[in-house]
């Protein structure tokens, strides 16, 4: 029996995979112009197939991209928060695995722990598929990505601004580098530096990387500007990050140090007045509700890759 194809992170990928699943993404949404969210794509490759999505942390648009994306591909979805099974009540993550692959054909996992996430890909016989964990974000970098594209081309050779927390969206941004030859220039402070092994792996891999504290240099020229909110889930130093991070914040004066026509960027849910003004997040540069859709597309093709049929 095959390994199954896991989506963990997209440091493991190809640099053809990583084009094959953006490039599906494109063509699927291309396909589905004017059609309504629910009508399911005309191939419907997925029919007969079933996902398991467990969240061990809430979500909006996680939940609804891939519940959707499965629906227009064809097949079902089936929703386990995990304080309502056995996961949450101490079954261990390795037999929750064993089982659902007897039952569903494929599994999404929104986790705490990205250990709990390999532990679980570990023990399935049926594709595991990364939806978010403490490490890293991959979903999220695809649809970013797509969206970059959808609005300035061939994302190689453009520079990508990241401003804020060096959180688990930007380590996906940094795996994405290794595979896509975008520039990245990361501003974070001090105490809120991306992880050290994670980005000594990227740059050895071969991406163009730099990291420091000054978000007006990261920002200078930039094609494209992302941040994220300050305070994320489970962080628990809320007074220490409003103090940090002021400086980093995304207003229309930061803004104009980028490109003219550069492309802003927000994973969502937006804390208006912090990370980002209302008149970036609302203006004309802000591609936010483009990445927030882009979510169904990009999972789809994820999905359609892991399941052997790209």
């Amino acid at each position: 029996m095959e390994s199954p194809r896991h989506f963990l992170d997209i440091s493991a990928l190809s640099k053809e995979e990583v084009r094959a699943i953006l490039d599906e993404a494109h063509a699927r949404k291309a396909a589905r112009i004017d059609w309504p969210k629910a009508a399911p794509d005309e191939d419907a490759p997925l029919d007969g197939y079933a996902l398991a999505m467990i969240f061990q942390k809430n979500s909006t648009r996680t939940r609804v991209s891939f519940e959707i994306g499965m629906h227009q591909l064809g097949g079902k979805a089936i929703v386990l928060n995990a304080n309502d099974t056995q996961l949450g009540r101490g079954e261990t993550v390795e037999d929750t695995a064993r089982v659902l692959s007897r039952m569903v054909d494929a599994v999404m996992i929104r986790a705490n722990n990205h250990q709990d996430v390999l532990d679980f890909a570990a023990a399935a016989s049926v594709p595991v598929i990364n939806g978010l964990t403490d490490l890293s974000h991959p979903c999220q970098i695809f649809a970013d990505i797509m969206t970059i594209e959808e609005w300035s081309g061939d994302i190689s050779g453009k520079t990508i601004a990241w401003l804020g927390d060096g959180n688990n969206v930007c380590t996906s941004f940094m795996h994405a580098a290794e595979k896509l030859d975008f520039k990245l220039r990361i501003a974070t402070p001090a105490s809120y530096a991306p992880r050290g092994q994670e980005l000594a792996a990227a740059i050895a891999a071969g991406a163009d990387i730099e990291a420091h504290n000054d978000a007006k240099k990261a920002i200078e020229g930039a094609d494209v500007v992302v941040t994220d909110t300050w305070v994320s889930m489970g962080d628990t130093d809320k007074q220490e990050r409003m103090a940090a991070f002021p400086p980093f914040a995304v207003d229309d004066a930061m803004m104009k140090r980028a490109n003219k026509d550069a492309v802003f960027l927000h994973c969502l849910p937006a804390h208006r007045g912090e990370e980002v003004s209302d008149s970036v997040l609302d203006g004309p540069q802000s591609a936010a509700w483009d990445e927030a859709e882009n979510r169904i597309h990009a999972q789809k093709a994820v999905l359609l890759w892991c399941l052997g049929k790209l």
